[in-house]
């Protein structure tokens, strides 16, 4: 079964890794995640460029998602070429060479009373 389903372009407009985090990690730890859906018969590369508001853009940050699969990244988990800085602004764009689905989702931990917010990114092509 070979559903191509999504973009090979998507962005994430809004991004912020939260620095301190009240609850045991790695299940409550704050952070920011993309999830990546490659439901074709090909494995999906993909990289990753973050962009933030008083300096240059970083990146690529790569990975492969294997054929019809799924993979949940936590940005707070990306070093390479460097971490991504806590308490920072940052914006991101995601592209593979094959469509893939993109959900961008938050835990936000700061304090007990937990926030967890979920959106679709924003596709292209």
């Amino acid at each position: 079964m070979d559903t191509k389903i999504g973009h090979r372009r998507w962005a994430i407009a809004e991004g912020y890794i939260p620095g301190r985090s009240n609850g045991p990690a790695p299940e409550l730890e704050s952070h920011e995640a993309c999830c990546i859906l490659n439901a074709t018969d090909e494995a999906a590369n993909v990289r990753i460029h973050v962009y933030y508001e008083d300096r240059d853009p970083v990146g690529p940050y790569e990975l492969t998602v294997p054929a019809r699969r799924t993979k949940h990244l936590r940005f707070n988990e990306l070093d390479d070429p460097e971490p991504i800085p806590r308490d920072t602004p940052y914006a991101s764009v995601i592209e593979s060479d094959v469509p893939i689905v993109v959900q961008h989702t938050r835990l936000d931990s700061r304090q007990a009373e937990n926030a967890l917010m979920s959106t679709i990114a924003f596709g292209q092509g």
